[in-house]
């Protein structure tokens, strides 16, 4: 039920407190649509409701009686109305200006709230990729950023980096594409258009050509002697670890003991790139280098030092082994070497697939293959043999140079 009242400063101040759990409206009698509200708390506020185009509700709160004087509470009661009466929603228009300067930084950590998924990598990369292409960017509306200084900034970046310059002007183009979602007005965008499409108008983006280092069939045989010199076997172990399966980087480093199944000589990836847990098989090699380490760890996680604490440091070791064996490589070269020798060896594509986990969405018919661990033993055995072979590890006839095999076929 309405209370209708005239308002009047004497009779606002006298009019009662509710309970703390209620809050009760007024109507003024003179200023249609005005209302007073008092909470629970004593609190007293203006506001003007009107019903919209819709039939919707509105509320447009306009300030706190007493520090609000009633005559200005008409006055902005009238101002309210009249736009109103034109169709003009002033809660739209007040949403609309506060989506108006919202800054880069406040898009950025509302997209991490909505993309719970990523990986704290992710995060990592795209802070440090935003930071180091557009700190000065970050307190700025989304509004006040054109195509023209997204054109300039990449431009000016790439002379530094052009796969970062990239890097970065795809994050952007992802937090645009986002605000553009997110920040509307009556389903319309705030935010018309993404000013890094520009970069792909102009054809501006850098062609950065994807890296194919990888160790090669014969530069095996001096790494694996420089790997096996290492005075830290846990280094040792996990480099080899990387190499007979493929694992990325990440992967392997937290991986732990209630991950590996001896017993069922497999083991489980949790949580990998593509979010889609991987179990993988093990080779024999594997069996013994991971039922080594279990009979000595004392830490939970599989590659971990004799203090228990999990190793991070690779730079004096893989120094160490560039230095002896004349191989340059890095981590994920090893992931390379294992996809390389895997495709060389006829593995099947499906297969492959599977061992490195790459994601299969758009492939309809990897979509009906169920690839069990007991399938991928085979093909995991059969890359390892070939590495150990290739590397002096194990006697066999001569082995051919995977590059000179595809050369000739």
């Amino acid at each position: 039920m309405e209370t209708r009242i005239k308002f009047k400063k004497s009779v606002l101040e006298a009019l009662p407190t509710p309970p703390a759990d209620q809050r009760v409206t007024y109507y003024d009698t003179e200023t249609n649509g005005l209302t007073l509200r008092i909470t629970g708390a004593g609190a007293k506020s203006f506001s003007v409701l009107r019903r919209v185009k819709g039939g919707k509700l509105e509320r447009i709160t306009l300030g706190k009686f007493p520090t609000l004087p009633l005559e200005e509470a008409r006055k902005k009661a009238m101002e309210a109305l009249s736009e109103l009466a034109q169709g003009n929603s002033v809660a739209a228009q007040v949403r609309r200006k506060k989506a108006e300067v919202i800054t880069l930084e406040e898009v950025f950590a509302d997209y991490l709230e909505t993309r719970k998924n990523l990986k704290p990598r992710t995060v990592k990369d795209m802070r440090s990729a935003l930071d180091e292409t557009c700190a000065d960017w970050l307190k700025k509306p989304i509004t006040k950023i054109t195509p023209a200084m997204v054109e300039r900034r990449h431009k000016e970046r790439g002379q530094k980096s052009e796969a970062r310059a990239n890097l970065a002007m795809r994050y952007l183009r992802a937090l645009f594409n986002f605000a553009q979602a997110k920040y509307t007005d009556d389903d319309a965008p705030i935010l018309t258009i993404n000013p890094v499409k520009r970069l792909s108008e102009t054809r501006a983006w850098y062609r950065v050509d994807r890296r194919q280092t990888l160790i090669k069939s014969h530069e095996l045989a001096p790494w694996f002697k420089a790997v096996m010199a290492l005075p830290s076997p846990d280094i040792r172990d996990y480099l080899l670890f990387v190499l007979f399966t493929g694992v990325r980087r990440e992967e392997a480093l937290k991986l732990k003991w209630e991950q590996v199944d001896l017993p069922g000589h497999a083991v489980t990836i949790l949580d990998p790139k593509n979010h889609l847990d991987l179990v993988l098989p093990l080779s024999d090699y594997l069996q013994d280098l991971l039922s080594q380490r279990k009979a000595v760890s004392i830490s939970e996680y599989v590659f971990a030092d004799s203090h228990g604490r999990r190793i991070s440091n690779f730079r004096y070791a893989q120094a160490s082994i560039e230095k002896a064996s004349g191989v340059a490589f890095c981590i994920h070269d090893l992931r390379r070497t294992y996809a390389t020798t895997a495709e060389s060896l006829d593995i099947p594509a499906y297969a492959l697939k599977r061992l490195l986990n790459h994601s299969t969405d758009a492939d309809v018919t990897a979509g009906y293959i169920v690839s069990t661990p007991e399938r991928l033993r085979e093909p995991m055995q059969k890359i390892t043999d070939y590495l150990l072979k290739a590397g002096g590890l194990k006697e066999t006839a001569p082995v051919v140079d995977i590059f000179q095999r595809r050369a000739g076929a």
